[in-house]
């Protein structure tokens, strides 16, 4: 008697089978799963070290001593082809121009401004030359010099787009530069004769008034930060008088009302009433659904022009790089902007392999802090902490952020609204929405948040960073 061999149950060299096959035996296993892996789940360390604050009313003011110092701001350009002209509001930005609203005179003042194209390594003014010039930098960076102690130029500050230099020539009695401007990279610059800012007041009494009205302007007593000085006597011997002071407010102080990040999630009620075992689908839905909530907080938390961290440092807490990579001389100019306790550092993985990488050139070796368990790199002891919603732009340059955190300490703080009706997580709720008539059942989702930064100084950011060298 012959057996035949099922072409089924013989193995591929043509010899019979001669046990059951794994693609027969899984028909009687239980195949073991993982839940739902999500590529977009990061680290999300701005969330995680945050201090979070209660808004109970939905809005936080912050409240602020009154300062006296308005503008200091950037310039603005408008370009067409490879002329660059001024923008004539952005004049106003300028010390001595602050406050006025005369076009025709902004007018004439612009048309008057000269295009000059500089060279990486040229000198745009030279400490001990007569200082006759406002510069405006439309475009490029440069670095304003002065004499060391030991005949050596140091820098003292880092010009970039939008950066002014000069503007007290225009007012001054004649004077030399104290400082030398010297391009870094290729600069386009806007410059202004004072022979032609003269011309303009001669002949409108409306800015020779401003002028004046601005020259005898009595100077409040100011500290360091723009705030009205607190009189104090210390020192004295016997009883002298003493003097008195208040501090005043702000009268108009900022707040940040909570914002939201939604969606609506549906799941069949066929799926959730036969495909719940071993998981169950409305969860696993619902938790990607919240991980990719709080991916979108984060980079709010970061870009949002209303509260973003980026878009709300102060101008004075922004600085550039000397030469475009990361270096740790950057890194020590951008903890000097936070020096008051900061915290951690930010940065887009790029921007710190680029870090990385300028510290091995140097032969430096970045130490390491413990973080909840985690090796993190540091710098002065300050740790580095990845944040991919940082953007890289096009030219593959980047911006890094250093923070003082916590109200106590006047830094930067998370605000959030906990013990909201169907709360599933903290300031996060999933409100039931019904059951269609095609019997899709629909749960709103709702996160609410904001940030704010309580002083200036609890925010510094390092602008212009390459990551692509």
């Amino acid at each position: 008697m012959t057996t035949s061999v099922d072409s089924t149950s013989s193995a591929e060299d043509g010899q019979p089978q001669l046990s059951l096959g794994t693609a027969a035996a899984r028909n009687l296993a239980t195949t073991t799963k993982s839940v739902p892996h999500m590529q977009g789940i990061t680290s999300r360390w701005l969330l995680r070290l945050l201090p979070w604050v209660q808004v109970p009313g939905g809005t936080y003011r912050v409240n602020r001593r009154l300062s006296h110092t308005v503008g200091d701001g950037r310039i603005d350009f408008l370009s067409t082809g490879a002329e660059i002209r001024v923008i004539l509001p952005e004049l106003c930005e300028l010390p001595l121009l602050r406050g006025f609203t005369g076009s025709s005179e902004l007018q004439a003042l612009a048309d008057r401004f000269v295009q000059h194209e500089y060279a990486p390594g040229e000198v745009i003014a030279e400490a001990g030359r007569p200082a006759d010039h406002l510069y405006l930098i439309a475009h490029g960076k440069a670095t304003k010099l002065a004499p060391g102690k030991y005949d050596e130029q140091a820098v003292v500050e880092v010009l970039a787009d939008g950066a002014h230099f000069g503007d007290q020539a225009l007012a001054a009695a004649e004077a030399d530069w104290s400082y030398t401007l010297k391009a870094v990279t290729a600069c386009t610059v806007l410059a202004l004769r004072r022979r032609d800012f003269d011309e303009v007041a001669e002949s409108s009494e409306a800015l020779r008034g401003h002028l004046r009205r601005g020259a005898h302007i009595p100077r409040r007593r100011q500290n360091a930060a723009g705030e009205a000085d607190i009189r104090l006597t210390s020192g004295h011997t016997g009883e002298p008088p003493l003097d008195g002071t208040f501090v005043d407010y702000e009268a108009a102080p900022r707040e940040y009302e909570l914002s939201v990040a939604q969606t609506v999630l549906r799941v069949h009620s066929r799926v959730a009433d036969l495909y719940n075992e071993p998981m169950n689908q409305v969860e696993q839905q619902l938790r990607l659904t919240i991980e990719a909530l709080r991916e979108r907080q984060e980079h709010e938390l970061i870009n949002n022009r209303e509260f973003g961290l980026l878009h709300n440092a102060d101008l004075k807490q922004r600085i550039h790089t000397r030469g475009g990579p990361p270096t740790p001389d950057d890194l020590d100019e951008l903890l000097a902007t936070v020096w008051k306790d900061p915290g951690l550092i930010l940065a887009h993985p790029k921007a710190i392999a680029a870090f990385g990488k300028e510290c091995s050139r140097r032969g430096i070796h970045p130490d390491s802090v413990d973080v909840r368990g985690h090796a993190v790199p540091a710098w002065r002891g300050v740790p580095i902490f990845p944040c991919n919603k940082i953007p890289v732009t096009g030219a593959r340059t980047s911006s890094i952020m250093v923070l003082r955190t916590g109200e106590a300490h006047q830094g930067v703080i998370g605000l959030h609204r906990t013990g909201i009706p169907d709360e599933y997580e903290p300031s996060l709720s999933v409100r039931f929405m019904g059951i269609s008539e095609k019997a899709i059942i629909s749960y709103l989702v709702s996160a609410y948040y904001s940030a704010a930064v309580l002083v200036p100084d609890a925010l510094g950011i390092l602008e212009n960073v390459e990551t692509g060298n």
